[in-house]
């Protein structure tokens, strides 16, 4: 895996993303459930998500190019 969000490509990117909503969605209800054991993790994961989403709309008005 890489380990900086700025070396993957579109597609990693895209999977990333879907990965880290699937997270996101489970801290969310263990939350709402009362069973979270790191309060923190959303926060970080929110963020994770942001950086995806930028990175991805980057590749999409051109200023990252894809290294084909």
């Amino acid at each position: 895996m890489k380990h900086s969000y700025k070396e993957m490509t579109l597609e990693e990117l895209v999977a990333k993303r879907d990965q880290l909503h699937k997270e996101y969605f489970d801290l969310r209800m263990r939350r709402v459930l009362g069973h979270v054991e790191n309060p923190l993790a959303v926060r970080t994961i929110k963020r994770n998500i942001a950086r995806t989403n930028t990175l991805i709309r980057e590749y999409e008005l051109g200023i990252r190019k894809s290294a084909k």
